[in-house]
Parts: C-alpha cells; structure tokens; sequence
C-alpha cells in the first residue's frame, strides 16, 4: 500500500509542478520562482520574492484561472471514463466516445442559440446536464440487453447518437444569425478553453467535484461488480439498478459541466485510464483519484500545447486530443480484436 501511496503523492507534485509550469510559459515567459512567489502571495499573503504588476496580472487573471480550469476538466473527464469502463465492464467506454459529450454540448449550443444562456448563469450549464443525461439514458437503453452491455453494441449506440445529436447541434448552428452566437457554437463543437477566466471556473467547479467525489463513494461497489460481474453483485448485497442510476446520474453531472465551459473535448476518459491503470492497478479505490489527477496533469499539458505550438492562432483543444486519442482508440480495437473479444 506504500507504493500506492507512493504513486498518489508523486502525480499531486507532478500536477502542481504542471501548473507553475503552465502559468509561467506563454507568449511573455515569467520565471518559475516568480510564478510560485506571485502563487503564494497570493494565498498567503507572503512575499517571498520581487515582482512588477504587470507580471501578477498575467499570473492571476490571465493563465492561472485557465490551466485551473484545464485541471478540472481534464480530471474529470478522465475519472468519468474509469467509471463508465468499470460500470459496463468495457474498457472503451469514454463519455466522448458513447455520444455523451455530444448530448452536453447539444444542450449548451441550445441555450446559446434560443438566448436563454443570458439569462442566468446556471442556464447553460443546466442544459448541459440536461443533455448529457438525455444522451447517457438513450445509449444505455439502446445498448444493454438483459442486464448486459456488449462492447459492439455500447461503441454503435454511442456512435449513431453522437452523431445524430453532433447533427443537431450543426443544425442549430446554421441557424444562427448572429455572428457572435456563431462563434459561440463553434466554440462547443470544437472545444476548447480560451477566453474563460475566473468566472467560468467558478461556474463549474461546484457540479464537478461535488460529482467527482461522490462518485469516489462507489469505488468499492465497482471492485466487486469488476470481480463478480453483476449477478455476483446482487448476490453480495449490491443494488444493481440502484447503483446504474447513481453512476450514470453523476457521469452526467459532471460531463454536462465541464462541457459547459470546454466544448467537446474527446478521448480524456478513454486515454488517462488506461494509462495510470499501469501505475494503480485494477483496484477503483485507487484507479478513481488517480485517474483524476492524470487526467488534471494531461489536459494542463495538452492546452499548453495549444497555446503555445502555433504562434499566431491558437490550437482548437478538442481538436488536438482527438488527434492523440483516436489512433489510441484504434490501437486498442485492433489489440481487443487480435485477443479474440467480440468487438
């Protein structure tokens, strides 16, 4: 257990190395040990080091909301794909991937077109939830069949609604007159976190590690379902149906919220946990936090690549992960297939 241990504190330096790093590189670089003395200034009220003003307003209101934002969209998009793999039993399920994500942002891209996202700012993260759930109810009705979710058929049903409800949404955006909406709506299709700041990380926060953390609370019910399978389960006390509403209900809180702010951002939940299932194991009490962490520190990364590859327009996020995710998800069809599991 020392060595989990082990693992869970190295990945909490990591990420809070990523995002002093994340915070001072940019298109004016700020040093490391300013960031960090500007950081603990700020929380502490301590100067431990000189800086001048303008260097702090970067720090503070312009990258550091941001690459916090990073921290908690990619962390919980990664611990919403550990979920979902180990609820279906399948190690391709991703909240992108089975239309989730999709249903999020058909719901974002719908307040903003209908004018209701100006009225308040719990509009446009509610229809986002709103979606993502609509979206993880149609898949798992399409795709389980007395009690069982088959890998082929979770991947058809989560592709044919994704793509019937990224037509929607493409719909809704020819709609659009307005070329500030229009813009607002490319911005949930492609995904991506420029232009947010404290105000949207505010916003999401809440759903999303409230989310995060109860969904944490069924990491023991997921080890057994992993090592009985669901009739051996119910047989040691597990509420099937019970725990499916549960899990499904907060992989919707928390994907709806972040899609609110991010766009679709793909392929987080199917990368990050299959890469720290190396580092944790199989046990979900482990997996879970862990999966959260390496999806915080891979997200952190992957938008400071955005911002920073091209110098004179900026990186769509969403864009870039489903370049790294796809030929991921590809490797695994293929592994699973020459495994001889039904795909």
């Amino acid at each position: 257990m020392k060595g989990k241990g082990a693992v869970v504190f190295s990945l909490i330096g990591i990420l809070l190395g990523s995002v002093v790093v994340a915070t001072a590189i940019g298109s004016v670089f700020i040093p490391f040990p300013t960031v960090v003395a500007i950081l603990l200034n700020s929380v502490t009220g301590l100067s431990i080091d000189a800086w001048i003003p303008a260097q702090a307003t970067i720090v503070l209101h312009l990258r550091l909301p941001r690459v916090l934002l990073a921290l908690v969209v990619g962390g919980t998009l990664a611990l919403g794909g550990a979920v979902l793999q180990g609820l279906f039993r399948n190690p391709m399920a991703d909240p992108g991937i089975i239309g989730v994500s999709s249903g999020g942002a058909l719901g974002a891209v719908a307040a903003v077109t209908f004018g209701l996202a100006l009225k308040h700012p719990w509009v446009l993260p509610l229809f986002a939830f709103l979606g993502a759930s609509g979206a993880t109810l149609v898949i798992y009705r399409l795709s389980t069949h007395h009690g069982r979710t088959p890998v082929a058929t979770l991947l058809l049903a989560g592709l044919a609604v994704g793509a019937f409800l990224t037509a929607l949404s493409s719909f809704l955006l020819s709609l659009a007159q307005n070329i500030f909406v229009l813009r607002e709506m490319l911005f949930w299709l492609l995904g991506g976190l420029d232009g947010r700041g404290w105000k949207h990380l505010l916003l999401v926060s809440g759903p999303a590690l409230l989310g995060s953390l109860g969904l944490l609370v069924f990491a023991r019910d997921l080890n057994v379902l992993a090592a009985s399978g669901e009739e051996g389960a119910k047989s040691v006390g597990v509420e099937m149906d019970q725990l499916k509403r549960w899990l499904l209900g907060l992989t919707a809180l928390i994907t709806g919220a972040v899609v609110s702010v991010s766009g679709i951002i793909g392929f987080v939940g199917l990368i990050v946990p299959h890469a720290v299932r190396l580092l944790a194991g199989p046990d979900h009490r482990l997996l879970l936090p862990v999966s959260f962490l390496g999806g915080a520190i891979f997200l952190i990364w992957v938008d400071l690549l955005t911002r920073t590859l091209a110098p004179t327009e900026e990186l769509r996020l969403g864009v870039v992960t489903a370049a790294v995710g796809a030929p991921f998800f590809i490797f695994l069809l293929q592994r699973h297939r020459r495994q001889g599991e039904m795909i």
